[in-house]
């Protein structure tokens, strides 16, 4: 099955020129969710990760039945102020600014293997601050894993982590 089939491409979203990639028509078709899944399953576990990580907000809808189809703990790597109690934080530059990315302050062990998944992979600034937050907190990040990159963009030269994906756009 070729997972590109079921991602729909809308122009000028959300702003003129952009071309976004829609992953709702995926979700809502369940045979190539199931491939999906089995997929991004078989190249997570070469990490032989202890609990995913998912990225705000989307990666949320990826990480969260990974975990489960794999058998382990799920996390949320969230923008700033949206979870509750202790956090920590990480503030990282933008083209214009900065933004910020936080977990719970209980979410990982010191030495746990975590492997960062979201649904797409563009410019890596997000998915590389989160790896520098989950180490500041004594995590093994040991990988990533997305459904779809944008190659482009060349986020992935912002890793310094295995990044797998499985469909590519290069434009």
């Amino acid at each position: 099955m070729d997972i590109k089939d079921h991602i729909r491409e809308i122009p000028d979203f959300p702003k003129p020129g952009i071309l976004f990639y829609d992953i709702s028509t995926l979700l809502a078709d369940a045979d190539a969710w199931q491939v999906t899944m089995g997929r991004l399953a078989k190249e997570v576990s070469r990490h032989q990760p202890d609990v995913l990580a998912g990225i705000e907000s989307r990666g949320f809808l990826v990480a969260a039945p990974l975990a489960l189809k794999l058998g382990m703990g799920f996390i949320m790597v969230r923008k700033e102020g949206k979870l509750p109690g202790e956090k920590i934080s990480y503030e990282y530059d933008l083209e214009y600014g900065t933004d910020t990315v936080e977990i719970q302050a209980d979410a990982v062990e010191p030495g746990q293997r975590v492997v960062l998944v979201d649904d797409l992979l563009a410019t890596g600034g997000t998915m590389a601050a989160a790896a520098t937050l989950l180490r500041k907190v004594g995590a093994d990040v040991v990988g990533a894993a997305c459904i779809l990159e944008l190659t482009f963009l060349n986020g992935r030269s912002k890793l310094d982590i295995p990044c797998s994906t499985l469909v590519t756009y290069d434009e």
